[in-house]
């Protein structure tokens, strides 16, 4: 089954926990602190395979998780590492974040990866945090929590040359005689329901990737027949050839045919509809010959290169590949430099963390009542095991050298004020 479009949700896993622990053994009077850190949790990574070309294998699961990273053990152990999962998806995938609708990847080459959720860090352990002055330390901080996004992954095909033009006009009768690509064919409109990659070989040694597309019809660009979900596919191509069906079988106009596939892939994307195209007019061993000449001219007189074919009977199409062949030698690359352009790689903090924010903030909540809220605050929470009294003084001692007492009396605070820190409640003494 072809999917080239799937939303799923990722999960880090989130930092293994450090642990409050005391050396005791045999002979060893008060032995120091020896609690371990916690494990990292394991990344998110998405990898090109290129032996994939869909999505199909990711839409059965709504979410997917990384593992989490084991706590800290005694004797200064630190916790495992959580492993990390890969999701292997076909070249040409782009990542975007769903909420934000932003890029935040584009993977085209062989192995490329990409971490799209980073793990959490792991907790420190008792034993960190043992100095001169704390020789006996009571508390360990918590692991952070693990990224959480919401993402949604497309397929571009990357292929040299589309193939674009109405229904039954003949595309994937020319793939697969070019290419090693079997289309389903028939004679009847829409046969081709996803799009088709081959490898076309020309001069010695020489070949290009070609993309035949389901056919298009007019309102493509507007979604009709599923034309924008086809139309995205010639995208990172490098030049189109339009295949007209020049008979009278389907009772169409070839040149009316010629500019409505224009006007959808102009309405679709400007830069699309600039590609170079070459004009095969296909079916010509059911019409005569004054009829191609007349529309071929026609055509000419655009500026545009025209090769009569015949699909079935093989005539004409090696020159139109040929022809092909050397147009794409002496075209620039359009991707070119495209691996150079910055694309917005942004590696999202929880949601939690307001790194924009700062460092304390404090917000009045209701009568008496305030929050503290702020990065420092948050990351404070985060890692703080409030059923932990040592652990819970350490976040308030820190707090305060952060100047939270200057800040609480310049807001206005006053005795007996409730003051809101994470998951607990103090009374505001001055």
């Amino acid at each position: 089954m072809f999917l080239d479009e799937v939303e799923i949700r990722v999960k880090s896993g989130d930092g293994g926990h450090g642990i409050v622990s005391f050396l005791r053994e045999k002979f060893v009077d008060k032995g120091g602190p020896d609690g371990g850190d916690g494990g990292d949790g394991g990344d998110v990574i998405l990898k090109v395979d290129e032996g994939l070309n869909t999505l199909s294998h990711l839409r059965y699961n709504n979410i997917y998780r990384a593992e989490d990273g084991e706590n800290g053990e005694s004797k200064n152990k630190k916790g495992a590492t959580g492993e990390d999962l890969i999701i292997n998806v076909p070249p040409g995938t782009l990542v975007y974040d769903n909420e934000k609708d932003k890029i935040l990847a584009d993977l085209i080459e062989e192995d490329a990866e990409f971490i799209v959720a980073k793990g959490g860090k792991g907790g420190r352990g008792n034993a960190r945090f043992k100095k001169a002055t704390r020789r006996a330390p009571r508390f360990s901080e918590k692991g952070e929590k693990g990224e959480e996004r919401h993402i949604k992954l497309e397929i571009k095909l990357l292929a040299d040359v589309g193939l674009v033009g109405f229904p039954n006009v003949g595309k994937s009768t020319l793939i697969s005689v070019v290419s090693g690509a079997k289309p389903k064919i028939a004679s009847y409109p829409f046969t081709t329901l996803k799009p088709n990659l081959g490898v076309v070989s020309y001069g010695e040694h020489q070949s290009f990737v070609m993309a035949d597309i389901p056919g298009l019809i007019e309102g493509a660009h507007r979604g009709v027949g599923l034309g924008d979900e086809f139309l995205k596919h010639l995208e990172r191509t490098r030049l189109l050839i339009h295949i007209i069906d020049i008979s009278d079988v389907e009772g169409r106009d070839p040149l009316e045919d010629f500019d409505i596939i224009n006007q959808e892939l102009a309405g679709y994307n400007k830069q699309l509809a600039s590609l170079p195209q070459v004009i095969a007019l296909n079916k010509i061993d059911l019409v005569d010959n004054k009829k191609i000449s007349t529309v071929k001219q026609k055509l000419k007189e655009k500026g545009l290169d025209v090769f009569p074919v015949s699909a079935v009977t093989k005539k004409g199409v090696q020159d139109l590949i040929f022809h092909t062949g050397k147009l794409l030698e002496n075209l620039t690359d359009i991707n070119k430099g495209k691996e150079e352009e910055e694309i917005d790689e942004v590696v999202i903090k929880p949601d939690f963390v307001d790194a924009e924010g700062p460092e304390i903030e404090i917000k009045r909540i209701g009568q008496k009542q305030y929050r503290i809220k702020g990065k420092l605050v948050t990351e404070l929470v985060e890692k703080t095991n409030f059923d932990n009294q040592a652990a819970l003084r350490r976040m308030l001692r820190i707090l305060k050298h952060h100047g939270l007492n200057k800040k609480m009396q310049k807001a206005g605070l006053k005795e007996g004020d409730t003051v809101k820190i994470g998951p607990v409640e103090f009374d505001y003494l001055e």
